[in-house]
């Protein structure tokens, strides 16, 4: 099948038993990536509509990704991670998508994985689905002290929220459209990816990892080096509790404001 679409020019079924599907990309200057990540989702997930949203980028990350065929929205300032990944979820609510996937633009996640996140929401067994690469270690791997720092995160975000969480960093995720109204009204903008785990066990969302495996990044660099892991890990726990004594925030009294 990936041979036939090789060629085939883009046209999105928007359309995956009846539920319309959106991959959200956040990018930042990832100009020597994006292009290949965006094709990749192209031939791999046909029923997927593409979103980069342009972080700010001061490199051609914006133009790469429109000539591969993506919808691009561009962030007049860097908003970061968090800010960046809502604007694609508030894009999803407004547009009335029913599945979000979040996939970064650095080309380590597998656009042919996708169905395996889609897969749970569509059985309405989880709200939210993470790709975890530590269910079935496989492809890249991570510097023994970033595993270290994953695994104590992962023991904090699975002691509040009493589920076994082994990612809690994945950038590799799915929701589906209660995850969507969710992210769209609030999401964590500092450390989004752990964050946002407590945060949807605060809302009675179900979560659910699946195996995933990653590649090695095709071009720019991590935002998170060997030398600040231990000040970010210790942030990061911070941010978690005080993530997990925040009250929940209702919905409809935020869509109001």
């Amino acid at each position: 099948m990936s041979s036939v679409l090789t060629d085939a020019p883009y046209r999105s079924t928007r359309d995956l038993a009846g539920h319309r599907a959106l991959v959200v990309v956040p990018a930042y200057n990832e100009a020597e990536a994006i292009g290949r990540t965006v094709r990749d989702l192209r031939r791999q997930a046909p029923w997927t509509d593409v979103l980069v949203i342009n972080d700010g980028s001061t490199d051609e990350t914006a133009e790469c990704a429109r000539r591969a065929g993506a919808k691009v929205i561009n962030l007049p300032v860097n908003l970061g991670i968090g800010g960046a990944v809502q604007t694609g979820y508030r894009y999803a609510c407004e547009n009335n998508y029913d599945l979000a996937f979040q996939f970064d633009g650095d080309g380590q996640h597998r656009a042919r994985r996708l169905p395996d996140l889609a897969r749970p929401l569509m059985a309405g067994e989880a709200d939210l689905v993470v790709g975890s690469r530590f269910l079935r270690p496989r492809g890249a791997t991570s510097s023994v002290s970033r595993v270290t720092g994953i695994k104590i995160l992962a023991a904090a975000v699975s002691l509040v929220m009493r589920q076994r969480i082994t990612d809690p960093t994945s950038g590799f995720r799915g929701v589906g459209r209660r995850g969507i109204e969710l992210f769209a009204s609030v999401y964590p903008q500092d450390y989004p990816e752990p964050e946002s785990l407590v945060l949807v066990h605060k809302h009675g969302l179900r979560v659910r990892e699946v195996p995933a495996a990653m590649r090695r990044r095709r071009g720019g660099a991590s935002s998170i080096g060997p030398w600040i892991g231990l000040h970010y890990m210790a942030k990061v726990l911070l941010a978690i509790l005080m993530e997990a004594l925040k009250a929940p925030v209702r919905l409809e009294e935020e869509v109001a404001q």
